[in-house]
């Protein structure tokens, strides 16, 4: 590197040195409104806070034998033994079947196979896994009993809790092509 282009270099770094400072000090000028300003605004009164609300206090109801049912107390027929014990009750002797692992909500009915009494449906689980179904056999969570297979659906009868640690029976059904 030559005399010359060794001089060009500091005096273009002491050029580039002095720009800075100047962008720098040009940035300190015209701070004086924007402190006054911060200051008239910090000098200001704030909005007044609303009061606390009124808390309401209600009125107590005392339930007594006036031919009325307290809500807050067990009922006569969750307190007799037959209520839980009587109905339907699931099998849970019997092998679980593929496809009551899954919820009946995300199984999908693709087609059917067959006709009439030897019709077979064809449903698709969440993993994309096809299963041939058939009348009497199980499928969702709820211990659902495969009741009837149509073209277009497949009628269940499943078996949920009533709350009472009895069973009851509730319908549902899976339509083709829904999800």
């Amino acid at each position: 590197m030559s005399r010359l282009d060794t001089r060009f270099a500091r005096v273009a770094r002491m050029l580039l040195i002095l720009a800075a400072l100047v962008v720098l000090a040009g940035c300190t000028r015209g701070m004086s409104d924007l402190r006054d300003w911060v200051a008239q605004e910090k000098a200001k009164k704030g909005a007044p806070i609303p009061p606390l609300p009124v808390i309401k206090t209600f009125e107590t109801f005392q339930y007594t034998d006036e031919g009325k049912r307290d809500p807050f107390s067990a009922s006569t027929a969750e307190l007799q033994p037959t209520a839980a014990t009587s109905g339907p009750r699931p099998d849970e002797n019997r092998p679980k079947q593929p496809l009551e692992m899954f919820a009946l909500d995300s199984l999908k009915m693709v087609g059917t196979v067959g006709s009439g009494a030897g019709m077979e449906a064809l449903v698709k689980d969440p993993g994309g896994v096809i299963h041939r179904v058939h009348r009497n056999e199980y499928m969702g969570q709820n211990y659902g009993r495969v009741i009837d297979i149509a073209e277009d659906h497949i009628d269940l009868v499943e078996l949920v809790s009533n709350g009472n640690g009895g069973w009851m029976e509730r319908s549902a059904s899976i339509g083709l092509g829904e999800k």
